[in-house]
């Protein structure tokens, strides 16, 4: 089992170099992650992007831009179709967001004509977070992607969660749907379809995985806890390998916390495309990017 973001690192290097079409590279930390993807034998790399901008970086980083073959293209919007459309066409396995805003590439991922989203589809976005001194990965969903997941979408975020979490050597993830509280509130909408989609689990409904809930956020990490209030009869708690948030928002500033507060360690990529979709935040570490790229290469293998 996986359990270090750095053994996603060499799992991925395993299964040799992908293609990766990096949308408006212009910035000197995904320079840097896609540079040092490629030095570990994890990618060959397509950058699309300001050719001289790109050049002068590589010049101040100490980055040779041999390493890239590179479409010279100053527009963002421009970039990501151009991007898109590689993928698409069978030309790169991985997708990457470089110096461009979420919001454009997203909408160049859902462009219906560009064919990375199978019909009725529906994106999601997984974070894989290692904290200091932890015995396991957690996997996270969705703090980038949907505001406010309905009951049948939480589903699909739950089978989106056991895909990573198998694809890190985890074979029946524990899946914790995290709510205000371990009681089941009838007036608080998270407690009750956290209660629903446990028991669907249950039956087997949700695929080889074991959800629990509804768990506040200290249950579902920590069996201390849990003994301490005393909650009985749950696989999860205190031992989840995902988390499952009710909104955006909770889920946000959770990542937030994590990486600024707890010192933690990410990766992060869009899930339900045809191909995987490297997700992370303009101002992330070129450690985040690379180890974000080592997930979407990971998850090119699993069918």
């Amino acid at each position: 089992m996986i359990t270090h973001l750095q053994e996603i690192v060499d799992a991925a290097r395993a299964g040799g170099r992908r293609r990766l079409a990096v949308a408006f590279g212009n910035d000197s930390h995904t320079l840097r992650a896609v540079y040092d993807a490629w030095l570990q034998g994890l990618v060959e790399p397509t950058i699309f992007g300001d050719k001289a901008a790109i050049i002068k970086i590589c010049n101040s980083e100490n980055i040779d831009p041999t390493a890239f073959a590179v479409v010279d293209e100053k527009s963002d919007v421009r970039c990501v179709e151009l991007a898109v459309s590689l993928v698409a066409g069978g030309g790169a396995d991985v997708l990457m967001k470089g110096l461009v805003s979420t919001d454009k590439y997203m909408r160049g991922i859902l462009n219906k004509d560009a064919g990375l989203v199978p019909p009725k589809g529906t994106l999601s976005h997984v974070s894989v977070i290692e904290f200091p001194g932890a015995e396991r990965l957690l996997c996270v969903s969705d703090v980038a992607v949907i505001p406010q997941p309905d009951f049948k979408q939480k589903q699909l975020l739950i089978k989106y969660l056991t895909r990573i979490s198998q694809s890190l050597g985890v074979e029946r993830p524990k899946i914790a749907c995290i709510a205000p509280s371990e009681q089941v509130l009838p007036s608080v909408p998270s407690s009750t379809e956290a209660a629903i989609l446990a028991k669907m689990a249950d039956r087997g409904q949700l695929g080889n995985v074991i959800v629990d809930g509804p768990l506040s956020l200290d249950v579902a990490l920590y069996a201390d806890v849990a003994e301490e209030k005393k909650v009985k009869g749950s696989s999860v708690a205190g031992k989840a390998d995902g988390l499952l948030f009710p909104n955006i928002e909770s889920a946000n500033v959770f990542f937030k916390s994590a990486t600024h507060f707890g010192g933690a360690e990410i990766a992060a990529i869009v899930v339900g495309t045809r191909v995987p979709c490297v997700l992370t935040s303009r101002g992330d570490t070129p450690r985040t990017k690379l180890f974000s790229i080592a997930l979407a290469c990971l998850q090119t293998a699993v069918k």
